[in-house]
């Protein structure tokens, strides 16, 4: 399946970064950082620091499970490590559970450890973006013809901010539509992950479209949104649409 095997991650490839993976359980990132800051014991740092994550993440869970369940905003215990604190707070502006703002946590999280001038760390098609040049991101859409065949253009002057993408056709994660592809972008990558899922849940069919953009619109701190379903989709925002071949 393309999804699994992450083809789409070859669109991020560039002559003025080194990208490299690091995977521990679920997680799976490529991280790209600007050529002159790389250097050979990053990977490994980067490694022991999304171990360590995981491992606080998953050990305050185990005593706390219905954090993980929760469809609906959730507050965590005085306990829980800072990570599942900002999802927590995040469930209270998107009004849904605060997993739904796990992978674009974690991106963040990771990120922010990394010293470096550039940074763009994807999780599972969530993305935080540090980025010092203009970039083309594509919708990927599962059986959609427009899958990788549609994007936006951000400049480099609006960076940093997250790009995420939830879908009720692709993929592992839990949704309540049949959206093929409902991206988001906003200043705050745990943000556009859980407002991706919530926007996600509210398509069924393509006709639910233009109603979800409309109500994304009245969203201030969604700078962008791009929702696809079959070979229809609607688009809002600050950015420039890109078409691909």
């Amino acid at each position: 399946m393309e999804y699994e095997q992450r083809s789409y991650r070859s669109r991020f490839s560039s002559e003025s970064r080194r990208w490299f993976c690091v995977k521990f359980l679920e997680s799976d990132l490529w991280i790209g950082v600007d050529d002159g800051s790389y250097s050979p014991s990053m990977e490994s740092d980067v490694h022991a620091r999304l171990v360590d994550l995981r491992r606080s993440m998953d050990a305050y869970i185990l005593t706390d499970p219905a954090y993980r369940a929760a469809l609906v905003p959730y507050d965590c215990g005085i306990a829980a490590p800072a990570i599942l604190k900002d999802m927590s707070k995040v469930s209270h502006k998107t009004g849904i559970g605060p997993m739904s703002a796990v992978a674009g946590a974690v991106a963040k999280y990771i990120a922010d450890g990394i010293s470096a001038r550039e940074v763009i760390v994807e999780n599972g098609g969530d993305i935080y973006a540090r980025a010092l040049e203009d970039m083309d991101i594509s919708v990927f859409a599962g059986q959609s013809p427009l899958s990788e065949r549609i994007g936006l253009h951000i400049p480099a002057s609006d960076f940093p901010l997250g790009v995420c993408t939830s879908s009720g056709t692709v993929g592992p994660s839990l949704s309540f539509g049949r959206a093929d592809a409902m991206m988001i972008v906003c200043r705050d990558v745990m943000l556009a992950d859980s407002y991706a899922t919530a926007m996600a849940n509210l398509v069924h069919t393509a006709d639910d479209l233009q109603p979800v953009i409309e109500r994304i619109q009245r969203i201030p701190a969604i700078l962008g949104a791009i929702a696809v379903k079959d070979d229809r989709m609607a688009v809002c925002g600050n950015f420039e649409l890109r078409l691909f071949s």
